[in-house]
């Protein structure tokens, strides 16, 4: 085993990792306290090439590995969560289907725009009565004259009502039980969004109720063999759970460097709170098992690329760090003390961010459904 990281990879991990902390960081709070979308900062990564970093060089995208996309969202999610998913939700969701699933046409119209994030994708799954019962979809597309006619609603979809947002794929049943995914482009007749949900984090990203009502779209924008839909969410989804394990491991990463630098400043009994060993045993809990989330992440990322089987690993990786950040920011909220509940300290929005990777992607109990049933349970 070779747990080295390529200069490729370093690169990339100090590249972002000096975005996060000299971009992002000085207005995280602003941006959480303000629920304002982080325009200016997905244009810098975009120019940085970190909207398509799985993507190939000649779909315009930077060509890397997953273990290096991993890497980029992981510094992201140090700083920020709300950067963090805008980034992860717009490639693992957004653009990935597309790559995977679409045919050459749809390719050379949306790759290039999504992968040097022109324009945002987004991917249109849940819905009010279907959510860890992915495959219960009630939104219906009608083959006529060429065209397909949407009907039905999403719900909790990342990036699909910014001013930049290029297109969502949706999941509709196309005949008896058979699901399709299909393009629909911003701006399309019939397709509607709402204004901005209110959440308990993430107050910085996107993320809106969608409606079609009569919404018609090209009989081409469907995504590769008409009632594969739901085989490729699940592949899909898959992948997804890399980045949101990434997103854990970051979160937690970020919640220990802050709880770290506090309990070496913060005074109490006549010496640092660090020197006391019930916080020193918090913390090294909390750095070994980083570690071990790391791990994890990485080796789901390493068998993807690798080609290899990695659904059981994702599974695995996004609920050990999503059960690891919760603890992760117990923790560092406690080692602040009263101060952790204020928030003009950065660890209370670390805080609120986190439940989240607990449910998006597949929640808990849904990773533990994959996980035995791929263990042959």
């Amino acid at each position: 085993m070779n747990y080295d990281l390529t200069e490729e990879q370093q690169l990339l991990r100090s590249t972002v990792r000096e975005f996060a902390e000299t971009k992002v960081a000085p207005v995280a709070e602003e941006l959480d306290r303000e629920s304002r979308f982080p325009y200016e900062l997905v244009a810098e990564l975009a120019e940085l090439g970190l909207m398509g970093i799985p993507i190939p060089e000649e779909y315009g995208g930077a060509g890397a590995d997953t273990v290096s996309y991993a890497i980029a969202v992981e510094e992201l999610t140090r700083i920020d969560s709300s950067v963090a998913i805008t980034m992860a939700a717009h490639t693992s969701l957004g653009t990935m289907p597309i790559y995977l699933f679409g045919d050459e046409r749809q390719k050379q119209e949306w790759l290039p725009r999504l992968a040097s994030g022109e324009g945002l994708g987004a991917f249109g799954l849940t819905e009010p009565n279907a959510g860890s019962d992915a495959g219960a979809t009630r939104t219906r597309a009608e083959l006529r004259d060429g065209q397909w006619i949407v009907n039905g609603s999403k719900i909790f979809i990342t990036n699909a009502g910014t001013d930049i947002s290029a297109c969502v794929t949706i999941t509709a049943a196309t005949g008896e039980n058979e699901i399709s995914n299909i393009i629909v482009p911003n701006g399309t007749p019939g397709y509607d969004i709402s204004e901005p949900m209110h959440k308990l984090g993430w107050h910085a990203s996107d993320t809106r109720e969608l409606s079609f009502a009569d919404c018609a779209v090209p009989e081409e924008n469907l995504l590769g063999p008409l009632g594969n839909g739901f085989a490729q969410f699940m592949q899909i989804l898959d992948g997804g759970r890399i980045s949101v394990a990434a997103m854990g491991v970051g979160l937690a990463q970020g919640a220990y460097d802050l709880a770290f630098a506090y309990a070496q400043e913060r005074q109490q009994f006549g010496r640092p709170i660090s020197k006391f060993q019930a916080v020193q045993f918090q913390l090294a809990d909390l750095s070994t098992e980083i570690e071990a989330g790391r791990q994890l992440v990485y080796r789901a990322a390493w068998l993807k690329d690798q080609g290899k089987p990695f659904g059981l690993a994702a599974a695995q990786a996004k609920l050990y760090t999503g059960l690891l950040s919760n603890r992760a920011v117990n923790s560092a909220l406690q080692i602040h003390g009263g101060y952790g509940f204020m928030e003009e300290f950065a660890i209370s929005r670390l805080y609120r961010d986190q439940k989240i990777l607990e449910i998006g992607e597949g929640t808990n109990e849904v990773q533990r459904m994959v996980i035995a049933k791929r263990l042959g349970l």
